[in-house]
C-alpha cells in the first residue's frame, strides 16, 4: 500500500476538502500538522486570501465549487477567530503520542468545517476528543505544554525543510503536491506507481 505524507493546518478548508477525498484512495496517510501561520514565516509566503479582497471573494465561490463537486458540507466555525488552532494542532499531536493521530485529525476537523462543536478552551478540546475514546485528562495536561509546542514548531520547521509552503501539501516518497485542486495528479503519480 502507497503512503501519503499530509501536511494541513485545521484553518484550511481545502486541507478539510483535501482530505475528504484522499480517505478514499487506497494508501495510508501519515498526517504531518504544522502551523501555518509560523510556515509562512519560514519559507517567505503570505496569506494571500485574507491580504488581497477580491482574492478571497473568490475563495468564497471556489469553496461552494468545490463542496458541491465533492458532496461534502462545509460549514465555517462561527468562532472560528476565538479558536486557537495552534492548540488544536498540539492536541492533534498529543493524540499521535498517544497512539490515535488519525482519529484525532478527523474529529477535529469534522468539529471545526462540518458540524462546529466547542473547540476555545483546552478543556472543550479535551472533551471532545475524550468523546473520541482519549483521555480528557492527559490531553488537557500536555496539549499547552512547553515540551508539545516545541514538538509543533518542530514539526513546522521539518515541513519548511521539506519544500512545504502552504497546506494542503501532499507527498508520496519525494513527490510533492500542493492543493486540493491537485488530488487527480495524485491519483495518477499512485497508478503509475503500482
Amino acid at each position: 500500500m502507497s503512503t501519503i505524507d499530509f501536511y494541513f493546518d485545521y484553518r484550511s478548508p481545502y486541507s478539510f476538502l483535501a482530505l475528504s477525498q484522499v480517505r478514499k484512495m487506497d494508501v495510508e496517510i501519515v498526517f504531518r500538522p504544522l502551523e501555518l501561520g509560523d510556515l509562512m514565516v519560514r519559507v517567505g509566503n503570505v496569506p494571500t486570501s485574507l491580504t488581497c479582497e477580491a482574492k478571497g471573494r473568490y475563495v468564497m465561490a471556489d469553496l461552494g465549487r468545490w463542496t458541491a463537486h465533492y458532496g461534502v458540507g462545509l460549514n465555517r466555525h462561527p468562532q472560528a477567530s476565538e479558536i486557537d488552532a495552534s492548540r488544536l494542532l498540539r492536541a492533534t499531536l498529543v493524540a499521535g503520542q498517544l497512539g490515535a493521530m488519525s482519529k484525532a485529525v478527523e474529529t477535529i476537523f469534522h468539529a471545526f468545517w462540518s458540524v462546529p462543536a466547542p473547540l476555545t478552551t483546552v478543556t472543550e478540546i479535551a472533551t471532545l476528543l475524550s468523546a473520541a475514546g482519549f483521555d480528557a485528562g492527559e490531553l488537557e495536561r500536555r496539549m499547552d505544554s512547553p515540551a508539545t509546542q516545541a514538538l509543533l514548531e518542530q514539526a513546522t520547521a521539518e515541513a519548511a525543510s521539506r519544500g512545504v509552503f502552504g497546506v494542503p501539501t501532499l507527498f508520496v516518497g519525494d513527490e510533492m503536491f500542493f492543493g486540493n485542486d491537485r488530488l487527480h495528479f495524485v491519483r495518477d503519480h499512485l497508478e503509475r506507481a503500482l
